[in-house]
């Protein structure tokens, strides 16, 4: 659950830019809602400006996580994410799988149409984040030693990303497939339909897979069709059926996230309210007016997953009564309050107020069932997180008398007391502190501990211990990950 919390904390920075982006392009939208910009020419240059940070967002995962993942703030780990992410794009673009499988391009899979997904971004961050703590500190034989250390990070980074895309080649057409079979499967339930869809599509969204049944209700893959039809685009609509897959979405985005998003930020920390406030409130009032949830949905995806599943339920639920009812509405960007306005001159839209009570209750269940969830599990949900247990350090601690001067022989005793290297998860530190991330604290032998000269153990949480050695633990933390690597 740490390294999770890490990852959605390494998230926020990228998240951060993305109300913005949102704006721009839902403006832009909003003052040419058919056209995209080429009826007018304002609307052009803020749609295309908002489109170059959404539609690079994994690329943003990608160096937000390889730099949030580590201590260490070094800039090999952001050029080496780079570097990753261009690898398995490049590889996974319908050119390349065209070229390695010897056909033409109009025959490549529709998977590889959207490679370059999030899964894609977070994928390459923690491979380069994982081989910086591991290799970092490599020593090459003297003819290569020019590409020890830290430039080894982008060499091994490269050839891990290799076998990653390999195996992704294989495999992503196989899964966009199955998902295209499951949407095809439930296309036939009515209602129930709907609000699995809506249920699968949420969760699938940090794996780029919800393209697939996207591709299914929304687009003409199964003849559905559902925003084509709703406009008018295409013939074939039916009254209070079609708009029925994106119905649903309008009291989520408009109502039951920002509500979500409130309700996180009401349950932050006094000292960290006016940090996490300025992104999650205009996350909110992004996803209200244009329908773009990734930054509210990324705030909490991997640091409280419970509460995206829940998240995904609700999404599902508020789909089926939508249908079941037949409030259509339907959306060409997506579900905000722009499109619920434009959408109101569809001729397929049916009863389209009464989505507006709908959203209200569902702002209602996100607020209470979000905000008891953090309340009651203490869910390290943005602005909640415990950075440093204990602000105030002893004066005391700067004074710490070790048993030896020998670094690795008191890392070396360190990990026998924490349980042995196979117990250790992560370790780092601070100005006076040894940081360690356990499997089982139940392991750790305190009086080992305090037997090298440590003067004290604070217990942070199930799994995480800090040990007061003094201003000398940087080099007993490096003597520690030496060991480990």
């Amino acid at each position: 659950m740490n390294y999770l919390q890490r990852l959605g904390k390494s998230l926020m920075l990228p998240v951060s830019v993305m109300p913005i982006a949102a704006l721009l392009k839902g403006i832009g939208y909003w003052i040419d809602p058919f056209g995209w910009g080429s009826n007018n020419l304002i609307a052009a240059f803020l749609i295309e400006s908002g489109t170059a940070i959404i539609d690079n967002l994994p690329l943003l995962f990608a160096v937000g996580i390889a730099i949030g993942m580590i201590q260490e703030k070094d800039m090999t780990v952001a050029i080496c994410a780079v570097v990753c992410y261009l690898i398995i794009t490049t590889l996974l673009s319908p050119e390349a799988v065209a070229l390695f499988r010897g056909i033409p391009v109009k025959e490549v899979p529709l998977a590889f149409e959207n490679s370059a997904n999030t899964l894609v971004g977070i994928l390459a961050g923690l491979v380069v984040a994982f081989n910086y703590q591991h290799f970092s500190k490599v020593k090459l034989p003297l003819g290569f030693s020019f590409f020890g250390g830290k430039r080894f990070v982008p060499i091994i980074s490269t050839f891990v990303m290799l076998v990653i895309s390999a195996i992704l080649i294989v495999i992503w057409p196989l899964l966009y497939s199955l998902f295209v079979g499951l949407g095809e499967a439930i296309s036939g339930l009515g209602p129930i339909g709907a609000g699995l869809y809506g249920f699968f599509n949420r969760l699938l969204i940090s794996t780029g897979l919800h393209h697939a049944l996207n591709s299914v209700f929304w687009f003409d893959s199964a003849g559905i069709n559902d925003i084509g039809k709703f406009w008018g685009t295409v013939s074939g609509g039916v009254q209070g059926l079609t708009g029925m897959y994106q119905a649903g979405f309008f009291p989520i985005m408009m109502f039951g996230l920002p509500a979500a998003g409130i309700a996180i930020y009401q349950c932050a920390r006094p000292e960290k309210k006016k940090q996490v406030g300025s992104i999650l409130l205009s996350a909110a009032f992004a996803s209200f007016l244009t329908g773009v949830t990734e930054p509210l949905e990324f705030s909490f995806m991997f640091v409280a997953p419970f509460l995206y599943i829940i998240h995904a339920v609700l999404t599902g639920i508020m789909m089926f009564i939508a249908a079941f009812f037949q409030w259509i509405a339907g959306f060409g960007f997506s579900a905000g309050l722009i499109d619920y306005i434009l959408s109101i001159r569809s001729p397929y839209a049916n009863d389209i107020f009464m989505l507006i009570p709908l959203g209200v209750v569902c702002a209602i269940l996100y607020y209470c069932i979000f905000r008891f969830m953090i309340v009651r599990y203490n869910l390290m949900t943005p602005g909640r997180e415990i950075d440093e247990p204990i602000i105030e350090v002893d004066e005391k601690e700067y004074h710490v008398t070790l048993t030896t001067e020998d670094y690795d022989e008191i890392a070396i005793s360190l990990l026998e007391a924490l349980g042995g290297r196979g117990n250790i998860i992560f370790v780092d530190s601070c100005i006076t502190r040894l940081r360690v991330e356990l499997k089982d604290i139940n392991l750790v032998n305190e009086q080992e501990i305090l037997a090298t000269g440590a003067t004290g153990i604070v217990k942070v949480g199930k799994s995480s211990i800090q040990i007061i050695i003094g201003t000398e633990v940087g080099f007993i933390v490096d003597s520690i990950n030496d060991i480990l690597m």
